[in-house]
C-alpha cells in the first residue's frame, strides 16, 4: 500500500503558545493524484504542510516518503526528497530579480570553476513560462512587481526544481480567471507527467474542477465523513457538493449566493476628474485621462485583468503614490472629522481653545511673515536674477553657433584647395546666413508671478459650512484617513499591516490619536485591549495570545480578518476594497460580503476592486472595466455576463466617453424613477 503513496503523513501534532494547530493530523498523497486540502482559516493547513516542508518540526508524528520514514529538518531536506512548495505569503527577495529569485539556491554552474549558466537557466524558465503561459519579465525586480507577477514567480520557482510532490498554499488567491484556468490545466499536465500536487484552496469550484480527493480540516482537527455508514478522513471529489464542502467546512450551511436590498442612491460622494498618473519606472501615464464617480449607498466594482491600472488607481486615491494631474474629490466630508471631540463628539472649551490659539499663531506666521517673504525673494530677486542668465546664455549660446559655422565654412575652402589641387570635384560650401532661423535669438518668457497663498484661521474655519468637498490630491496619506476614507490594502503585508506590532496595536492604527484610545495624552492600554477583543469576538478573529498576539504569526486569513474589522469598524462614509476576500474561506466570505452590503445599506460608498467576476457580478451595482489605463466599458450587472465583461477586460470592445456619460446618465435616471415608484 505504501508504493501507492508518494507521502503519508501519520499522527501529526503541532502546538504553538496558546493554542494547538494541527492535532493527531493522518493524511496520505497517493502518486498521480490531486489531493484538495479544505478548511478555515487558521484551520491548520499552511501549518502541515509547512511541516511537509520543512519549516516546522512536528511535536508527535511521522513522515513516511515513498513508503520510507525520513527526517525533515528543513527546506534542502525536503527539496532533496522532491518536495516543493508554493508559499501563500511570498517567500522572494524584493531587491532581486525575478530570474535570481527563481534560481536561488538552486545555480546551475559549470563543472570546472563552478560559473553560472545564465544562458542554459534563462532559455528553460522562458520554455516552462510559454508552457504554463505566464507573461513575466524575467529581469524585473519582485519589489516592482504585482501580487499577481509575484504568485507566478513563485509557481516558477517550483517547476523549475522538477520536483515531484508539489505543495500548492492557495496559490490563486490573486490570479485573474483565465490565470487561474490556465493553472488548472497544468495541474492537470503536471499529474499526467507523474507528479503528485497537495493543493490548499478556500474555492469550491476549483477544487471541484481538479481534484481528486479532498481531506477537511477544523480548528486543527480532521472532520471525519460518513459515507454509507463508514468513516473516512477524506472524500471523493465526485461524491461530493460545493454545498456539502461548505458545511463540513465550517460546521454551518453556508449562503453561497449574495442577497441585495434594493438600491438607494444619494448624493455624489467621490468624483474623479481626468486623472493621469505617471510611472517613473516605465517613463510613462499609467492612467491616461480616467474619470469616474461613486455616490453613497452604492457599490461601483472595478473589473479587469490585474496590471492594466486598478493597484496605481488605488494607490493614487488614497495617497500611497501622487497624482500627477486631474483632481479626485471627496464630497460633503465633515468638518468635525478633523477637530479632537469628546466620546459624545462635542468638543470642549480648552480644546477649542487651545485649538484657537495654536491656530492663529499658524496663520500669522504663515500670511505675515512666510508667504510675504517667500514672495519678495521669488517675485524681485529670484525671478530677475533667472532671467537675465537666461538671456546671457541665448547670447551665449547664438554667438557659439556662428563661430561654428564660420569655423566649418573657413575649413571647408581650405579642403576645396587641396581637391582642386589633386584635380578632384570640390565640395559644396555656402557662407553661413545669419537670417537663418537656427542663429535666431529666442527670448525668454516671462516668469509666472508667484501669489501668496492663504492659510485660513480658526475662525474663518468655524464659520465655513460643516460638510465640505475636500480635494484629495492635496491631502496626506493620514488626512485622507481621516476625511473618511477606508482602505483594505492588495498586499495586506505590504500596506495593511505592522507584521512586528500585536493585534491591538495593528486594529488601532489609523484610531490611536482618537479621546477613545488616549487619557492625557498618553495611549490608554486598557482602552485598546478592550476594543480589540470586541473586534476580535465579532469577526472571529483566531490567534494564539488574543489582542498580544504578534500579527506576524498570524495565519493570511486572520491576517485579512483583522485588516477588514479594523477599517468597517471606522464607519467611513467611502470604503475602497481592493480584493478583501483574498485567502478567506466560505465562511468568512459570506460575513465580509454582508459586511459590506450593511455599510452599502447604511449610506456608504464602497469602491470595490476584485479580479473574481463571481464577486464582481455578486455584490456590485455598476461595473467600470478597465484597460491599459482607462475605463473602457460601463455595465449594470442585471444587464450583463461574465463573456461580456471578459470582452471589455480583454480590450476587445471599448466603449467612448460619450456613451459611458450616456450610459450613467440612464442608470442614474432609471435607479432614481425605481426607487420613487417604490
Amino acid at each position: 500500500m505504501d508504493e501507492l503513496n508518494a507521502v503519508e503523513l501519520r499522527n501529526i501534532t503541532k502546538s504553538f503558545p496558546g493554542i494547538k494547530a494541527n492535532d493527531n493530523i493522518s493524511l496520505t498523497l497517493k502518486k498521480g493524484e490531486i489531493h484538495a486540502l479544505l478548511g478555515e482559516n487558521g484551520a491548520g493547513k499552511s501549518t502541515l504542510m509547512s511541516i511537509l516542508f520543512g519549516l516546522y518540526t512536528p511535536d508527535e508524528g511521522e513522515i513516511l516518503v515513498n513508503g520510507k520514514h525520513v527526517d525533515i529538518r528543513n527546506p534542502n531536506d525536503a527539496t532533496a526528497l522532491g518536495i516543493g512548495m508554493v508559499h501563500q505569503h511570498f517567500k522572494l527577495v524584493g531587491c532581486y530579480t525575478a530570474l535570481q529569485n527563481i534560481i536561488l539556491g538552486y545555480e546551475p554552474t559549470t563543472k570546472l570553476f563552478g560559473f553560472l549558466k545564465p544562458k542554459q537557466v534563462r532559455q528553460s524558465l522562458e520554455n516552462l513560462c510559454k508552457l504554463y503561459h505566464f507573461d513575466i519579465n524575467l529581469d524585473k525586480k519582485i519589489d516592482d512587481m504585482t501580487v499577481g507577477e509575484q504568485q507566478k514567480v513563485e509557481i516558477l520557482k517550483m517547476l523549475y526544481r522538477q520536483n515531484d510532490v508539489l505543495i500548492f498554499d492557495e496559490p490563486t488567491a490573486v490570479l485573474t480567471p483565465q490565470e487561474i484556468d490556465s493553472l488548472m490545466i497544468s495541474f492537470k499536465e503536471l499529474v499526467k507527467q507523474g507528479k503528485s500536487i497537495l493543493f490548499i484552496s478556500h474555492k469550491l469550484n476549483e477544487i471541484l474542477a481538479v481534484a481528486d480527493r479532498v481531506t477537511i480540516l477544523r480548528k486543527g482537527r480532521i472532520v471525519p465523513v460518513n459515507k454509507n455508514g463508514v468513516t473516512y478522513n477524506s472524500i471523493d471529489v465526485k461524491d461530493t457538493n460545493a454545498q456539502e464542502l461548505s458545511r463540513l467546512m465550517v460546521g454551518r450551511d453556508v449562503q453561497l449566493t449574495t442577497v441585495k436590498n434594493p438600491l438607494h442612491l444619494k448624493n455624489d460622494l467621490l468624483t474623479v476628474n481626468n486623472l493621469f498618473i505617471y510611472d517613473n519606472e516605465r517613463k510613462k501615464n499609467i492612467i491616461h485621462d480616467l474619470s469616474l464617480k461613486v455616490k453613497s449607498g452604492e457599490i461601483v466594482c472595478i473589473a479587469g485583468i490585474e496590471g492594466n491600472g486598478q493597484s496605481e488607481l488605488i494607490y493614487a486615491l488614497t495617497g500611497l503614490t501622487k497624482i500627477k494631474s486631474g483632481e479626485a474629490v471627496l464630497h460633503n466630508v465633515d468638518r468635525y472629522r478633523y477637530l479632537k471631540l469628546n466620546f459624545d463628539g462635542a468638543e470642549t472649551g480648552f480644546r477649542k481653545t487651545l485649538r484657537h490659539f495654536t491656530g492663529t499663531i499658524k496663520a500669522f506666521c504663515h500670511n505675515k511673515i512666510k508667504e510675504p517673504i517667500k514672495y519678495f525673494f521669488i517675485n524681485y530677486i529670484g525671478h530677475p536674477i533667472k532671467y537675465a542668465s537666461l538671456i546671457i546664455g541665448r547670447h551665449c549660446k547664438k554667438i557659439f553657433l556662428i563661430i561654428a559655422a564660420y569655423s566649418l565654412y573657413f575649413f571647408r575652402n581650405i579642403k576645396n584647395l587641396f581637391l582642386k589641387m589633386f584635380k578632384k570635384e570640390p565640395i559644396e560650401n555656402k557662407r553661413p546666413d545669419l537670417t537663418d532661423e537656427k542663429f535666431a535669438y529666442i527670448k525668454p518668457n516671462k516668469f509666472v508671478k508667484y501669489k501668496m497663498s492663504h492659510l485660513k484661521t480658526p475662525k474663518e474655519i468655524d464659520e465655513m459650512p460643516r460638510y465640505v468637498d475636500v480635494h484629495l490630491e492635496n491631502l496626506s496619506v493620514r488626512m485622507r484617513s481621516i476625511s473618511g476614507i477606508s482602505h483594505i490594502p492588495e498586499d495586506r503585508q505590504k500596506y495593511g499591516l505592522a507584521l512586528d506590532f500585536s493585534l491591538k496595536d495593528n486594529l488601532v492604527l489609523q484610531r490611536y490619536f482618537e479621546s477613545e484610545f488616549q487619557t492625557l495624552g498618553f495611549i490608554d492600554e486598557k482602552a485598546k485591549f478592550n476594543y480589540a477583543q470586541r473586534l476580535i469576538k465579532e469577526c472571529d478573529i483566531r490567534s494564539s495570545l488574543g489582542p498580544n498576539t504578534t500579527v506576524r504569526s498570524m495565519s493570511g486569513g486572520n491576517q485579512q480578518k483583522a485588516i477588514i474589522a479594523r477599517e468597517l469598524d471606522r464607519n467611513c462614509p467611502l470604503l475602497i476594497a481592493v480584493q478583501p476576500t483574498r485567502g478567506l474561506d466560505v465562511g468568512a466570505i459570506e460575513n465580509i460580503h454582508k459586511s459590506i452590503l450593511k455599510a452599502r445599506d447604511a449610506g456608504s460608498g464602497v469602491l470595490l476592486v476584485s479580479f473574481e467576476l463571481d464577486e464582481v457580478m455578486n455584490l456590485s451595482d455598476r461595473i467600470l472595466v478597465m484597460f491599459n489605463g482607462e475605463i473602457v466599458g460601463e455595465l449594470n450587472p442585471k444587464k450583463t455576463n461574465v463573456n461580456e465583461i471578459g470582452m471589455y477586460m480583454s480590450g476587445s470592445i471599448k466603449m467612448t466617453k460619450e456613451e459611458i456619460e450616456k450610459f450613467e446618465s440612464e442608470y442614474f435616471n432609471q435607479e432614481e424613477k425605481e426607487e420613487n415608484h417604490e
